[in-house]
């Protein structure tokens, strides 16, 4: 659906990706923290030539066709300037101009910039020029949310980085035997399968050789899924994992895991297993027999583990907050720090696969966890619609960035069949 219709204009009011500006005077000055907004967050429309009213219905000012052309040359002018802004993300075809009676509005539509175009900012001012857009507000950036928009414009993720500073002894040998006892499993005869610990950790990403002593590291990766707990802070001082299980209301846990405990490792790979393991526990599954043994693994257990990857892949580990997945009597919550790379909309549809971790993403397929087709969010999806379930919501959250992903195990509402309805649809303006 279009951003802006002016057969519309009545139905519309100010929100999340639309700012309406009077531009009485010309073009108005704090167009840029909404053009530095909408780019960094979901993209939008800034409409000129109209203003809001009490009651949070729009207006047109009064902007007349004579000053269309000098307000345009003054916004053109100012988009190629990157002492105003950083990066012109328009072209023509982003700027309709509308006759309406005698007054003139000015839909200018802002492209949500792609991650390696990020931070999108205003006046040379990195840290003080950057934007986004919650609600119907454009709100000035905190320094953590531009470093994050800074470190995800690299292809190379920062789980690559080797930690020059660690040792592979700093790594969880029994965590790193259950991996291989699993992958050696799952895909017996794998080429990997007669290397030593070390060749192993270098072939899945895990170790790296370092440019500086010419030895092997553990890589940011490695430390993550494999490292302790105390090791991997030190790298990753806001690196915090929690499952909650909230299952009876006069107990505020009936169950919890926490990665700073000191009770196990602390890692992604032992936190996934255990994790794993309670969302499953009341999974009901149905009996089939194939080849003679019982198949106990359902699309819904595929699609738990999907969710639980996803969310550890594509956390933020610089991030605060942390991890926290919390488990209650009707429905399953995964959130991770950091903002979703594809966007919200690109998320859902799936087809795009931009992982914020990379190599822990890669760690994962080895042992037939997630998908790298992007389509692992929509099979989440179309699982809960086979199974008659509230469709999953996807938020995001921003200071801190923030992404949860709900599953609701309650049934949808029969749909209800309405007679339908006497529309009217009277068109106030046309397109000049």
């Amino acid at each position: 659906m279009p951003l802006f219709d002016i057969q519309k204009f009545d139905k519309y009011k100010e929100d999340n990706r639309r700012e309406v500006k009077k531009a009485r005077g010309g073009l108005p000055n704090d167009i840029w923290e909404t053009y530095s907004a909408f780019a960094n967050t979901y993209g939008g429309v800034i409409i000129l030539g109209v203003e809001e009213l009490d009651d949070k219905h729009w207006k047109p000012t009064g902007l007349k066709a004579a000053d269309k052309e000098k307000l345009l040359d003054n916004l053109w002018n100012l988009l190629h300037n990157q002492n105003k802004v950083s990066l012109n993300l328009l072209s023509e075809s982003n700027v309709t101009a509308y006759e309406v009676n005698d007054d003139v509005i000015i839909a200018i539509e802002v492209p949500r910039a792609k991650r390696s175009q990020k931070p999108v900012y205003i006046n040379n001012d990195l840290f003080g020029g950057t934007y986004r857009r919650i609600h119907s507000g454009d709100y000035k950036c905190t320094r953590l949310q531009v470093k994050a928009m800074l470190r995800d414009q690299e292809e190379n993720t920062v789980d690559m980085d080797v930690l020059n500073d660690a040792e592979l002894s700093d790594l969880n040998k029994e965590t790193i035997q259950g991996y291989r006892n699993r992958h050696r499993t799952l895909k017996a005869g794998h080429p990997f399968e007669r290397l030593n610990d070390e060749e192993y950790l270098r072939s899945i990403g895990a170790a790296a050789v370092s440019s500086e002593d010419k030895r092997l590291h553990p890589t940011a990766a490695g430390m993550l899924m494999f490292g302790n707990e105390y090791n991997i802070v030190r790298h990753f001082p806001e690196y915090f994992l929690d499952y909650r299980e909230m299952l009876d209301p006069a107990i505020r846990w009936t169950d919890r895991l926490q990665s700073s405990s000191g009770e196990w490792s602390g890692n992604i790979c032992d936190f996934y297993f255990r994790v794993y393991n309670k969302l499953i526990k009341d999974v009901k599954v149905p009996f089939r027999m194939e080849g003679g043994d019982r198949i106990d693994d359902t699309p819904v257990h595929k699609a738990l583990r999907e969710a639980l990857a996803n969310c550890l892949t594509n956390a933020d580990f610089y991030g605060v907050r942390g991890v926290v997945i919390r488990k209650e009597p009707d429905k399953l919550v995964f959130a991770n720090p950091g903002y979703i790379r594809t966007g919200k909309e690109q998320m859902r549809r799936g087809g795009e696969s931009d992982p914020r971790n990379k190599v822990l993403m890669k760690m994962f397929n080895l042992i037939n966890i997630g998908e790298r087709a992007g389509s692992g969010v929509p099979n989440i999806f179309n699982m809960w619609e086979d199974e008659g379930w509230t469709e999953p919501i996807i938020e995001e959250q921003f200071d801190p960035d923030r992404t949860i992903l709900t599953l609701s195990f309650t049934k949808k509402a029969p749909e209800k069949m309405c007679p339908p309805k006497h529309r009217r649809n009277i068109i106030r303006f046309w397109t000049s």
